[in-house]
């Protein structure tokens, strides 16, 4: 998180920005009601439950409010920078 950013739609902000961490909660729901029965570990997960495999934060453009992940943003402020 230590690199320059650069919004890729709205191509102007390199400063504003909000973090958002995603933290993934393993769950199982009740199928008649939607309550959760049970939230599982990582580790306690069945051949089913496939594991998150998704990026652990995303970057939004504090001007436009693009949401994308932190590589797109990196990219764009490394293609602008040459």
């Amino acid at each position: 998180m230590s690199n320059p950013y650069l919004c890729p739609t709205c191509k102007s902000n390199r400063m504003r920005f909000t973090i958002i961490d995603q933290n993934p909660r393993y769950v199982r729901l009740d199928p008649q009601t939607g309550e959760i029965v049970n939230e599982l570990a990582p580790d306690q997960l069945d051949m089913f439950h496939q594991p998150y495999k998704g990026d652990m934060y995303l970057i939004q453009c504090g001007i436009c409010g693009t949401v994308e992940s932190e590589e797109r943003f990196v990219k764009m402020a490394q293609h602008a920078h040459k």
